[in-house]
């Protein structure tokens, strides 16, 4: 699990196909000794799990994760290349302070970047995601895109947007996506849950 605030922005430096899985390699300020094998980390929202990991090189610590088809074929990282930044989170551990909300790192779809009008104190996104998935979401509700707990400000049909102040845009990759770009979405566990509720009739 995962609360979505982003703590640090890695840098995508080997990419490599073996067969269906794409292997990734990120260099990072996480500190080698606390990453072990078998950790979760959460890529632009995506789980991934922690294959290798080396101290030094161009950075604190370089560390390898793969990527299934299913993962290939519903997030982003289909299109990631060397060179590309990338929010990260390391997994929640118990008495953590949860600064975001509950995440789960299973993106459910790539959302278009519709507009993004910046207003000085704060820039706002418009997004669109599938109609399946827009009953999920309601305004002043959070939403998890690319690994960014973020507050639903509007909500139109399937588009909805979100208000991001200077200090995001500048901790993440959020300062460079722009109209036109995509982003993994996950809905908020809360309100699948209530939705999935709600599809039973209630006994007598």
């Amino acid at each position: 699990m995962f609360t979505g605030i982003v703590t640090d922005m890695g840098d995508l430096v080997k990419v490599e196909r073996k067969g269906e899985v794409k292997t990734l390699t990120v260099a990072t300020d996480f500190d080698a000794a606390g990453i072990d094998i078998g950790a979760s980390i959460a890529h632009a929202g995506v789980c991934l799990t922690v294959t290798s990991v080396t101290a030094g090189g161009p950075r604190a610590t370089l560390f390898t994760v793969d990527a299934a088809p299913e993962t290939l074929a519903i997030t982003t990282v289909a299109g990631w290349n060397e060179g590309r930044r990338i929010n990260l989170e390391r997994s929640l551990k118990m008495g953590d302070e949860l600064g975001g909300h509950m995440v789960s790192g299973h993106v459910d779809c790539v959302a278009k970047v519709v507009s993004r009008e910046d207003l000085g104190t704060t820039t706002r996104f418009v997004f669109e995601v599938p109609e399946r998935l827009a009953r999920f979401v309601a305004a002043k509700g959070s939403v998890a895109l690319d690994g960014t707990s973020l507050t639903v400000n509007e909500v139109n049909g399937n588009t909805f947007s979100c208000l991001l102040i200077p200090h995001t845009l500048s901790v993440t990759t959020w300062g460079g996506v722009k109209a036109g770009d995509t982003v993994n979405f996950e809905a908020d566990l809360m309100a699948r849950y209530a939705a999935r509720l709600a599809e039973f009739p209630r006994a007598s």
